[in-house]
This record gives structure tokens, sequence and C-alpha cells, in this order.
């Protein structure tokens, strides 16, 4: 079980639950087609926004395998929500995970996903006790899966055409950490 102290504080950030006040800056990039171009889904509108930020608003603690945690991360230089993270609890009795992260690409080139997707490991792997963290992306999102490379995480699989992905055959790079390799990073 993971029932994080919030606020979560790095360097810069500060991540922390979903709140009814986010929907704004959380709009300003999941409302944005290129933001969903790699992702499931198409880009939301208000009132898909406001339904998302609250089921995400009930994802504050990991209480069992199967659950994800969901949170925002806000960047305190410019008062404003620039990105959302998530830490899934893939399987107890093996001890994996899963992250994900989304982010304004307003804010892009300063690390900050970077720095927020590894407190997300630290989470996993120091408070979870995770064994193995997974994350996945289309090989063609090259800013995610160099953000993988540079928290130290691995290529594992190139998987290819292994699923329709918005009317076309998509590829899929998955990319993971172990404990011991997380702290020797």
């Amino acid at each position: 079980m993971l029932k994080p102290a919030y606020p979560l504080k790095t360097a810069r950030l500060v991540l922390r639950p979903f709140e009814p006040g986010d929907l704004d800056d959380y709009l300003a990039y999941r409302s944005r087609p290129d933001v969903y171009r790699y992702l499931y889904g198409e880009a939301l509108d208000r009132q898909q926004a406001e339904e998302l930020i609250a089921k995400r608003m009930a994802e504050s603690e990991l209480t069992e395998a199967g659950k994800g945690l969901a949170l925002v991360v806000c960047w305190p230089e410019v008062d404003r929500v620039v990105g959302d993270v998530v830490l899934k609890w893939l399987d107890e009795d093996n001890r994996q995970g899963e992250i994900g992260y989304s982010f304004n690409p307003e804010f892009a080139g300063r690390g900050l996903a970077t720095e927020a997707a590894a407190e997300l490991l630290r989470l996993g792997f120091e408070e979870l006790g995770l064994h193995r963290i997974v994350a996945e992306c289309d090989p063609r999102n090259e800013p995610s899966w160099r953000l993988m490379e540079r928290l130290g995480m691995r290529r594992e699989a190139h998987f290819r055409q292994n699923e329709i992905f918005k009317g076309e055959w998509g590829d899929l790079f998955v990319y993971a950490m172990l404990a011991e390799e997380h702290r020797n990073h």
C-alpha cells in the first residue's frame, strides 16, 4: 500500500492529487490534438476534462494491485499545473509497476517531465517496494523514449505492428528498470 505524504516536492516541482481548480491548466494541454498524437483517446473538451479530473481525484493512494496513483505536476515558478503523471501498481506478488506522464508542450525542454518521472520511480521503488517498473511509448514519440533513457530505463522490447492505433498499425517500445538498477543509477 502507498499513501504518500502530500505534497511531494522535488527540486523544482510539486506533485499532488488532482483538484477541481486544476481544470484550466489541465485543459490547456489535454485539449491539444498534438498531445494526444501518441496517447489512447482523443483531445478532451471541457466537460470530458472535468469528468477525468473527478475520476483522478479518487486516485491519490495505492491500496491494491490494479490501481493507479494519478498526480498533477505543479511548477511553482509559473504557478501552473504543467503536466500529470501516473504510477500503476500492476502486480503485488511480483512487485511490478508502470509509470506514465503527459506534459504541456509549452513547458517542454526544461527537464520537468524527467524530474517528475524520476519522483515516480522513487515512489515505486523506495516507498511501494516494487521490483520492476516499466514504461511504454510509440517509437515515433522520441521525446518520451529519450526521457525513459535519461531516467536510466533500458529498452526491453520493440513490438512491431502489435495493434491498430488510431487507424493504422502501430509499434510499441517497452522500457524497464529494476530496483537494483534504480539504486545504482
